[in-house]
């Protein structure tokens, strides 16, 4: 009886040990190891001391992060190297390698609490993913770099070979997917140029998302001459102020990449615009709109900037418009134009659409014209806007200039396409994660056949065939749903006669369209054929 009541207490334990348990994610070993590349300000960055080795989070950060950015970040270019350095002398700016290079890029301020989405980056993607069936270490990485760099520093681009090697080693050899966003993709495409045996030994997959592949004209224009803010809504009061990242972007090799592509023959000519006052040859006054296409903004930026200058612990640092970091970009944009896709990788493209997104800048107004070009910084800027994601057009993102195994347009807003449920579809397809052969990322739709029947009998020498066939489509473009809209019918005929004319076919089908219904369309399709055989 005590050996009975002993197994008893012993199941009993187990089953509480069970029931306090976590259960353990679903692990697909068959999957490929993905690596996640963020873009511009995608990746937390540290301050080291180089003293003692302490860090500190300086980007992002909400409290005291103004601070931060203009004590930490703020740097000077060095066009002998490419390398913009941070005006402090004291520390060095590293990008942390926690979580297989996944805590870089997942959450920007692990430490906040309140609003805490508005400083998620990959964090949906790599929930989503793991979900799939990804494992953090085994098959899902990141890779987390300091976005003030050139896309093609030579140390990021060391950093991200080895990064390839190790995510090929830690898989067992498997070959990589890469996912990287925004300008992730320039600097992807910058190693796949210049390090292609490297790309091809160990990526299998490409797929990028939003990147601004002619630039991102609209941005940037108001970048060089207003700054930038990252967080929308009341965090930006907590947040680093427009100037100071006016300050920072001024100095970053990165953005300057991100202007207008010099070679690519735009739709329309993102141009920038002033308004201004103009004496004519008598001395009288007229208000005129100049209009700047990329080549000619150059001087505006140099004039605009001439006088800008920082006060860096009591020193006066001049940051006019940069003409060496210029010329670093430029050379950049030709690596970029001649990069090709290696044979045996396959490049998809996910681009944002439907949003209003800045294309061309205006300042100033009839009424209140510009006098000065100093003074352009503290006009507020007018966007004139094509189609994209609120921040690449979708022209500059579709133009990648690559052999590409499809190129797919998703509604969505920049940052926010990172969290959309087509794109997490979308990916799932791609990269093998599901088992829907039906499913077709080129239109975001499911194709589900719901009935197939065939029939064949013979009568008085002939062959009947019979076949009726239903097929369920279902997306999420419901807008032409109307509910006493008639069902579409199609028929088709098809005869065929023999060389030797004693033996013919003939089909005849008919399809059945009906009116979309709560994301729904029912298809028929009925036919039938005859035939005679000699």
């Amino acid at each position: 009886m005590a050996v009975l009541l002993e197994e008893i207490v012993h199941s009993v334990e187990l089953w509480l040990k069970h029931l306090r348990k976590k259960p353990q994610p679903y692990v697909d070993p068959n999957l490929d190891p993905v690596l996640l590349v963020p873009g511009v300000a995608g990746s937390i960055l540290k301050a080291v001391s180089n003293d003692n080795g302490k860090e500190e989070r300086v980007w992002i950060r909400i409290f005291g992060a103004d601070y931060k950015c203009r004590t930490k970040l703020w740097s000077r270019f060095d066009p002998s190297t490419g390398t913009t350095m941070s005006l402090d002398p004291k520390s060095s700016v590293v990008v942390p390698e926690d979580r297989f290079g996944l805590y870089a890029i997942d959450v920007l301020d692990p430490d906040m609490i309140i609003g805490r989405d508005c400083v998620y980056y990959f964090h949906e993607m790599i929930v989503e993913m793991i979900k799939w069936g990804f494992q953090e270490g085994q098959t899902l990485f990141g890779f987390g770099y300091d976005f003030r760099q050139s896309n093609r520093l030579p140390k990021t681009l060391e950093r991200l070979a080895a990064k390839l090697e190790l995510v090929y080693n830690a898989s067992g050899g498997k070959k990589i997917t890469i996912i990287s966003h925004s300008m992730g993709g320039l600097l992807v495409k910058c190693f796949m140029c210049l390090h292609s045996d490297i790309f091809e030994k160990y990526v299998k997959n490409w797929i990028s998302i939003a990147a601004p592949f002619q630039g991102a004209p609209g941005y940037v224009i108001s970048t060089f001459l207003n700054g930038m803010s990252f967080v929308e809504g009341w965090e930006q009061n907590f947040f680093i102020s427009k100037w100071s990242m006016h300050q920072l972007l001024i100095e970053c090799p990165s953005i300057y990449e991100l202007m207008s592509c010099p070679s690519f023959d735009w739709q329309q000519i993102p141009l920038l615009e002033i308004w201004r006052e103009r004496l004519d040859s008598e001395g009288n006054s007229h208000i005129i709109l100049e209009s700047y296409p990329p080549a000619e903004n150059i001087e505006i930026f140099k004039e605009a900037l001439s006088s800008n200058t920082v006060n860096y612990d009591g020193e006066i640092i001049p940051l006019p418009f940069n003409l060496e970091i210029l010329k670093w970009a430029s050379e950049t944009h030709e690596v970029l134009s001649s990069a090709k896709v290696p044979s045996r990788v396959k490049f998809y493209n996910i681009y944002g659409t439907n949003l209003e997104t800045p294309h061309s800048v205006c300042y100033g107004s009839e009424e209140t014209p510009v006098s000065d070009l100093l003074q352009l910084p503290f006009f507020e800027p007018k966007y004139i806007c094509v189609d994209g994601d609120g921040t690449v057009p979708t022209e500059s993102a579709k133009a990648d200039g690559l052999n590409a195994e499809a190129r797919v347009g998703v509604p969505g807003e920049h940052r926010g396409i990172l969290c959309d449920h087509h794109v997490f579809r979308i990916l799932k397809h791609w990269l093998k994660a599901d088992s829907d052969p039906y499913y077709n990322p080129l239109n975001d739709y499911v194709i589900l056949p719901t009935a197939f029947e065939m029939e064949k009998h013979r009568e008085k020498g002939f062959q009947v065939t019979s076949l009726k066939e239903e097929w369920e489509i279902i997306s999420e473009d419901d807008q032409d749903s109307v509910a006493d809209t008639k069902p579409s019918v199609s028929s088709i005929s098809v005869s065929h006669v023999g060389d030797d004319q004693s033996s013919w076919a003939e089909a005849h089908a008919t399809v059945i369209i009906h009116p979309q219904n709560e994301g729904k369309q029912h298809v028929e399709l009925n036919a039938i054929s005859v035939s005679v055989d000699s």
